[in-house]
């Protein structure tokens, strides 16, 4: 019994032996690593992250280019502050806008006159009893034909309350969203609309009609627009000026479907919003940042003196000098 458990014994051993060996002489072979990534995430780290000790820089100017009417050939560039014309989107205040300009134009002057304005005698019409029909009092009564109008329209102020540093916000942030779209055309001052010279004179001669004058007004304007990709089909263009121009006038109230003319005084935050392009003059546009800043600009009193400071451009201006901060 001895012996048989010794070969037993010995038997295990050499099979642990010969595993062992066979373990030891295969090889697994494995490919390369490769990195396998798509092409979206084959940028760099570098790239993608930013190092806590780089130093961020806002913008604090955008580049203005000013052309020429009507063949927007590039005349110079100018430089506005960020906080001008590239605000972000801000939908509730400008909401705020266009229902404080809406309320504020309301004329209220609808009227109706009640019992007591209506002209006739106040006398009952019939006595209480005895006629066999339904009591009725006086001709002024709303049940009677002309009679006078109960709970009708009465003259009252429509207008509502808006802060006006919000309102002068909304102005810049609409003007803002027409630049970050690519949608604010500057031209040069003196903008109005050039039209052939053989028509003007033919004009000016009383060879035309008025129905052949308005005629050719709105195809000229029509092609014209529809060339530079401004009229009907792409959303009609609002072209804001300082003063009224005859030719641009009289041609916009023409082929209004094309666009319109304003001066800058009737310019409002949804005339800004409404068509597809703005096209202003240079002085016009820094007239309407000018009046429209009330929320950059903060007063600082001095002694006998009142003196501004406007908090985007870095300067104080003073009655006599300018002291410009580093």
């Amino acid at each position: 019994m001895a012996g048989k458990g010794m070969r037993c014994l010995s038997e295990a051993m050499r099979g642990l032996s010969l595993g062992a060996q066979t373990c030891r002489t295969v090889s697994v072979r494995t490919a390369p690593l490769i990195s396998r990534r798509s092409m979206a995430t084959e940028a760099p780290v570098s790239k993608i992250t930013r190092s806590v000790a780089e130093k961020w820089t806002p913008i604090t100017t955008v580049p203005v280019t000013v052309h020429s009417f009507p063949d927007l050939a590039p005349r110079s560039l100018e430089t506005y502050s960020a906080k001008h014309l590239y605000l972000p989107l801000r939908r509730d205040i400008l909401h705020l806008a266009v229902v404080y300009e809406g309320d504020n134009t309301r004329q209220g002057t609808a009227q109706a006159k009640t019992r007591w304005e209506v002209a006739g005698s106040h006398r009952k019409v019939r006595p209480q009893k005895g006629s066999g029909r339904a009591r009725v009092g006086n001709k002024q009564s709303p049940l009677q034909r002309g009679g006078g109008k109960s709970h009708g329209p009465r003259n009252r102020d429509f207008g509502t309350k808006l802060n006006r540093k919000v309102y002068d916000l909304a102005w810049r942030t609409a003007l803002s969203y027409r630049y970050r779209r690519g949608e604010l055309i500057v031209t040069e001052d003196g903008l109005d609309l050039p039209l052939p010279e053989d028509f003007l004179q033919q004009a000016q001669d009383g060879l035309l009609t008025r129905e052949l004058e308005d005629a050719f007004i709105e195809k000229y304007v029509g092609e014209m627009l529809g060339a530079m990709q401004w009229g009907k089909a792409h959303g009609r263009t609002t072209f804001i000026t300082g003063e009224e121009r005859m030719n641009l006038f009289t041609a916009m109230g023409v082929a209004g479907e094309n666009g319109r003319a304003l001066e800058l005084e009737d310019v409002d935050v949804k005339d800004l919003l409404e068509t597809g392009r703005i096209v202003v003059e240079r002085s016009v546009l820094k007239e309407m940042i000018k009046r429209h800043r009330s929320d950059l600009v903060t007063s600082i009193f001095l002694p006998g003196q009142k003196n501004t400071k406007e908090t985007t451009m870095g300067t104080v201006v003073y009655p006599s000098s300018k002291v410009s901060y580093a």
